[in-house]
């Protein structure tokens, strides 16, 4: 199966996705998938790709996503893995069912939601993401009120089929996000 360039994929992102929060959320949510890549030993194209394109449809149809990427994505001959990766980050919306079956599914699951947590601290503290403090994050985490459209049941259920703990993925978005902008 094909898988574009990384910056093919980046300019696919453009074409379809024009609000530049959700642009930013695809960039930072495919380097904290590139990071994971490297810990778990997978392919760090695919990976950062996978991220990177996950929210592709969100904007033109959001009551459908992710149902007319993965449609996209088998017309285009993208890889299974990236398939069932964005298949399953949607576990409990818009009647998707799928449960990550990969590290790489996991890890979509658990980065995409926490990218938000991230992005909502940033706002607030605009410093480097590799500066953050993890006890931070973790208190901001625990608070339902701080990002309240942040399913925490989501990345908790990603970070358990990851078989990290949700401070263990704090520190490792920290690590992998270093000085993202």
């Amino acid at each position: 199966m094909a898988l574009p360039t990384r910056d093919e994929a980046e300019k696919l992102l453009d074409s379809h996705v024009k609000d530049d929060y959700q642009r930013l959320h695809g960039r930072m949510v495919g380097t904290a998938m590139a990071g994971y890549a490297g810990k778990f030993g997978g392919d760090p194209d695919l990976w950062y790709i996978t991220g990177l394109l996950h929210d592709i449809d969100f904007e033109e149809h959001p009551h459908e996503h992710p149902g007319e990427s993965l449609k996209w994505f088998k017309e285009w001959g993208y890889p299974e893995e990236l398939i069932h990766a964005v298949e399953a980050h949607a576990y409990g919306y818009n009647g998707f069912t799928t449960l990550p079956q990969t590290k790489l599914a996991a890890a979509l699951m658990a980065c995409d939601e926490m990218c938000g947590i991230f992005y909502a601290y940033h706002m607030m503290n605009p410093i480097p993401y590799g500066q953050m403090k993890a006890s931070s994050l973790k208190k901001r985490f625990s608070e339902a009120r701080f990002a309240a459209k942040i399913d925490r049941k989501v990345i908790e259920r990603g970070c358990e089929a990851l078989g990290v703990s949700v401070d263990e993925h704090i520190a490792n978005l920290i690590s992998f996000l270093g000085d993202f902008a």
